[in-house]
């Protein structure tokens, strides 16, 4: 009987160890820019999370995103948002699962936490998308939100400009404080920085907040740098926004996945026609927004399925190079396959030769 293959807590250690975290994220940067610019939506079939939503015991989201390729393998996370978490229950914001099948067949090919991976492809994809429209020259990268989505962004970031300044604010102080020791590993080091003038300094902004529904904008617009480029992050729910609407109408506005964004991105702001290109449109054709590192930019980071592939086959493949990962008997169907009580029945045991 085939088995799956999973990826266990020890198991990712051993990959991070191997690559090395500037490795594994300039090879997460480097596929899934392939993946884009090969993209073919007649052969990847992606739809938008869709989940359930409660409010007891405390707000959160429980949602699903798939990604399919014709012919070849599809992507299953189930990810949860519940903002008490840190404080409540000493867990992330963010937790989620991932699987990956074989669409031939339907066989689970393997199982793996999707939390680091989750973190890694939401850095990339800002790194990717901010390698097209801001400036080259970007020195000075702003956080609004230091918790955990905070370190692969200013990570993923580091590897594609070359950052002096790096000003990080949040509204819960030990989030602020503990950032350095959290980013130590990689040698970087931010500075705390009163909000406004994070805002008005920064070439690059990342915001990566938990803001209630119907509580932001999280900063004022006021002045901006004029090519200043901005990768939020944190909305994911109908109502939830972290951007001041004036700054998406002047702004060019690109968004992971259009359909998605339009729901629960910042993009939920705005009418069709305010939206300017999609991530795949960037990266198919990236000298065609050249012009815009001069301008103000937005990319609406929701989170698209197919990064969660291209995650997701990245460390399944350094599991199977490196023999790593538990290989379990999951499935239970057996040599009778038209006999589902079959597997409570005694298998053939073959004898070895005398």
């Amino acid at each position: 009987m085939m088995k799956t293959k999973v990826i266990t807590k020890s198991d990712l250690q051993q990959i991070l160890s191997h690559l090395g975290l500037d490795r594994l994220m300039d090879e997460l940067i480097d596929r899934l820019t392939l993946a884009l610019a090969r993209f073919d939506d007649s052969q990847t079939l992606i739809k938008k999370r869709d989940g359930f939503a409660y409010d007891q015991p405390h707000p959160g989201v429980l949602e699903w995103m798939p990604c399919m390729q014709s012919q070849g393998r599809v992507t299953l996370k189930m990810v949860a948002y519940n903002p008490k978490n840190p404080q409540l229950e000493q867990l992330p914001t963010i937790l989620s699962s991932m699987s990956l099948y074989d669409a031939r067949n339907g066989r689970l090919l393997c199982l793996v936490d999707g939390t680091l991976p989750t973190a890694l492809r939401t850095g990339a994809a800002s790194a990717i998308a901010s390698r097209v429209l801001a400036r080259a020259d970007a020195q000075c990268l702003g956080m609004i939100g230091c918790g955990a989505q905070a370190v692969t962004q200013i990570h993923a970031l580091s590897r594609i400009f070359d950052l002096s300044c790096i000003k990080v604010y949040d509204i819960n102080s030990q989030n602020t404080e503990s950032l350095n020791q959290r980013l130590a590993h990689l040698g970087i080091r931010v500075i705390p920085s009163p909000l406004h003038q994070l805002v008005e300094s920064a070439d690059i902004l990342c915001t990566a907040t938990s803001v209630e529904v119907q509580a932001g904008p999280i900063f004022a617009d006021g002045r901006l740098r004029p090519w200043l480029h901005i990768n939020a992050i944190g909305s994911d729910l109908p109502g939830k926004t972290e951007l001041p609407l004036s700054v998406l109408k002047r702004a060019f506005v690109c968004p992971d996945f259009i359909e998605q964004a339009r729901v629960e991105g910042e993009c939920q702001q705005l009418e069709a026609a305010d939206i300017d290109a999609s991530l795949v449109d960037l990266v198919k054709q990236p000298e065609h927004y050249r012009a815009v590192r001069e301008q103000l930019s937005v990319f609406d980071s929701t989170g698209y399925a197919i990064e969660d592939q291209v995650v997701m086959e990245l460390l399944y493949d350094y599991a199977n190079s490196l023999n790593l990962g538990t290989e379990l008997a999951i499935e239970s169907y057996t040599e009778d396959v038209f006999d589902p009580y079959a597997v409570l029945k005694p298998q053939t045991q073959i004898k070895p030769d005398n």
